[in-house]
């Protein structure tokens, strides 16, 4: 679990690190402010993969789009992240994922909620649309899943090259395919 305390210290030390006065008045509070939305941010971090699925795991069953071929499409979730490497803000992602029933669909808040928790942990965005494709296989147990994941890196456009790009990444098993967000 993440130490609220220990954060709100190591805020004041960097505060500190950096030639500002922890004491002055804009910055008495800001050490437990900064430490609460870091608790906020990284809720994710809580959580192993597996643990999420038993926390998400709302799925309908006996319906008839659950035996068809129907493809489930939610686009457009969007997140933010940290990057692991620079701390790091990934900002202005999204994440697309789509899947074919096997039997049982699952709720689709659920789906925007997976991307959310999974987002919200020191993360590579590798990682975040590889975890999301697993959480979504142990839940719905479908065979055909794709998860696309695109974004800015802070890393890239506000320090080194600083130059402004989105990154782009897909996770996917089976026979679906990325055209299918088209």
């Amino acid at each position: 679990m993440i130490d609220k305390e220990r954060l709100e210290n190591a805020f004041k030390e960097i505060l500190i690190a950096l030639g500002d006065d922890p004491n002055r008045e804009g910055l008495i509070d800001t050490p437990k402010r900064a430490a609460e939305m870091y608790l906020e941010q990284f809720e994710g971090m809580n959580y192993t993969n597996d643990e999420l699925v038993d926390l998400l795991n709302k799925t309908f069953e006996r319906d008839y789009v659950t035996d068809s071929k129907n493809v489930v499409i939610m686009k457009g979730i969007d997140i933010f992240s940290h990057c692991e490497h620079h701390l790091a803000l990934m900002y202005d992602m999204t994440v697309d994922i789509a899947y074919i029933p096997n039997g049982k669909v699952i709720g689709l808040s659920k789906l925007a909620r997976i991307a959310d928790m999974v987002s919200k942990r020191l993360q590579l965005q590798e990682r975040i649309t590889s975890d999301i494709l697993y959480i979504v296989k142990e839940i719905t147990k479908a065979n055909d899943i794709i998860v696309r994941v695109e974004g800015c890196h802070s890393c890239v456009t506000a320090r080194g090259v600083k130059k402004r790009s989105k990154t782009t990444t897909v996770s996917k098993i089976g026979d679906i395919d990325v055209e299918v967000f088209r």
